[in-house]
């Protein structure tokens, strides 16, 4: 690996740096300020629900201290900082009545970002749908696209000239198919065609937000976040390839198709029942809008294998806490894949919007020495400058996350941050990376004067 200096080097002079975080996993004051349950709060209070039976309702405690934590991302020297809104606490029902107090606690923050010259980025759903939605049906009612995009606008229209960027939706993939696919995320459904409804009407409210938003004529770039993985056959049989083909339609050209060439992908529509898959006819022109950004979450690569037992990867860089194999290729294959798919369609400028690493992080005194985070990291830089290199337009880089959070059904048991959190005492250290980080961060910038 080039060491920092020679690795700032290849990023362009404009390029962002960040890091991201989400409501629900960081904000805690889950009864406070007029808030409203969300989905994940019903969720996590079910029992069995989560690996070590929590739940965020303290989480991080980010409602009160979210002060600190922007001196934080200041003293990392970060340019930008991507966050989301609890949807349930500026509107505990999800439609009808504001809630004024959860609005201040969002213009509190953004001003904060702004006092310290941070660019602040919103993403308006990272999961947690107000519960009174969910007893309507939630994203399989096709009324809840209808009441995201009013949320938009109105988000669009308080804040929409103070944001550098607003993105409807975190990862739709996990939401359809984590969320009502398989269970493991809230609300908790296990029905693998209500997951393909509920894929199609997100998109459909990310369509309906972007209009409803445009329309409020604001400075923000508008835009969705995707997360995506290439999909690698284990050997170069038939099977394999065409599972592997498969499983990227179903994935990355599943969301990416319908934005940018105005249907779902033929390979896999092939697989699924139409008669119980419900497209209205001006559907995919409302979700083909032009976006000014797509965000781009990698953390891992699909491995096809088609054999009994299936073959696993060699992962050579070993895995994450996660489970997850560490394979910082992907992403510059990633990258390159999409730009050479959809350059010509209307593909805007791309931002990392997350990619990171959980960590057994063990405090060891006041310190925290997570060197494998740091390698981690350089490697996926190193991936993303290779596709700078090859001529894809990525214009920033966001790392997940600041802080240690309740990671879903994970509960408090993985560690994505930067910065260490004590649960307890909800102290925040530093670990290397972090230090780590702010050194490259400052490399990069002096390259920038």
């Amino acid at each position: 690996m080039p060491e920092q200096t020679a690795l700032a080097q290849q990023f362009p002079p404009q390029f962002v740096w960040g890091v991201a975080t989400s409501a629900y996993q960081i904000e805690g004051a889950a009864t406070e300020g007029g808030r409203a349950p969300s989905i994940w709060d019903t969720f996590s209070h079910t029992p069995g629900k989560i690996l070590d039976h929590s739940n965020g309702d303290v989480a991080c405690d980010h409602y009160h201290r979210y002060a600190e934590d922007v001196e934080h991302i200041a003293n990392l020297g970060l340019d930008a900082y991507r966050f989301s809104v609890s949807w349930s606490r500026v509107q505990p029902d999800g439609s009808g009545a504001w809630n004024e107090e959860g609005m201040e606690f969002y213009a509190r923050l953004i001003q904060a970002l702004a006092q310290k010259n941070i660019r602040a980025h919103m993403t308006l759903y990272h999961w947690d749908l107000p519960q009174a939605l969910q007893e309507q049906g939630g994203w399989l009612n096709r009324q809840t696209a209808q009441h995201f995009a009013r949320y938009a606008q109105e988000m669009a229209a308080r804040f929409g000239n103070q944001l550098a960027s607003i993105a409807t939706h975190n990862e739709p993939w996990c939401t359809a198919n984590l969320g009502h696919g398989t269970g493991q995320f809230a609300p908790g459904m296990q029905d693998e065609v209500a997951a393909l409804q509920v894929s199609h009407h997100l998109l459909l409210s990310h369509g309906l937000a972007i209009q409803a938003m445009r329309a409020q004529n604001i400075s923000a770039q508008l835009g969705i976040v995707l997360n995506q993985w290439t999909a690698d056959p284990a050997t170069d049989s038939e099977a394999d390839c065409a599972a592997a083909a498969w499983e990227y339609a179903r994935s990355v050209q599943w969301f990416m198709d319908p934005i940018f060439r105005g249907h779902y992908p033929e390979l896999a529509l092939a697989k699924i029942d139409r008669s119980r898959f419900l497209v209205e006819p001006e559907d995919m022109q409302v979700i083909q809008q032009p976006l000014d950004f797509l965000g781009v979450n990698y953390y891992f690569r699909a491995y096809i294998s088609t054999e009994t037992p299936p073959r696993i990867p060699a992962a050579t860089l070993g895995l994450t806490d996660m489970g997850w194999e560490i394979y910082p290729e992907g992403l510059s294959r990633l990258l390159i894949g999409i730009h050479q798919e959809y350059k010509d369609l209307g593909l805007p400028p791309i931002y990392i919007t997350e990619n990171g690493m959980a960590v057994a992080d063990q405090l060891v005194g006041e310190q925290i020495h997570d060197a494998a985070r740091i390698d981690y990291m350089q490697r996926h830089f190193q991936e993303v400058a290779k596709a700078i290199a090859a001529g894809v337009n990525i214009q920033g880089f966001f790392y997940w996350s600041l802080l240690d959070n309740f990671e879903w059904n994970s509960g408090y048991l993985r560690r994505f941050g930067l910065i260490y959190v004590d649960y307890v005492s909800q102290r925040r250290i530093w670990k290397d990376s972090a230090i780590w980080f702010k050194s490259f961060v400052q490399k990069f910038k002096t390259r920038r004067r």
